[in-house]
């Protein structure tokens, strides 16, 4: 089942202030909780998308000194 309502800003806001300050209060945790996940997988997609890359070259130069390393070692 599924029930759609078309509310603006103003009815809203006036349901909310209709429900009891325990509610409000849970209402506002739920609505930061939402945000800050939503944000939060934005900032993290938004750093991925902009982390910077390797060129082909260093990372042939990286994986060279890796096995440098890896025969250097004492084991």
């Amino acid at each position: 089942m599924e029930l759609k309502i078309d509310l603006d800003y103003n009815q809203i806001l006036g349901l909310i202030h209709q429900l009891p300050k325990r509610e409000i209060e849970r209402l506002t945790d739920t609505l930061q909780s939402e945000i800050s996940s939503k944000r939060s997988s934005e900032d993290l997609q938004e750093m991925i998308l902009n982390a910077p890359t390797w060129t082909d070259s260093d990372f042939d130069d990286f994986n060279k000194a890796r096995v440098h390393i890896n025969k250097s070692r004492i084991a």
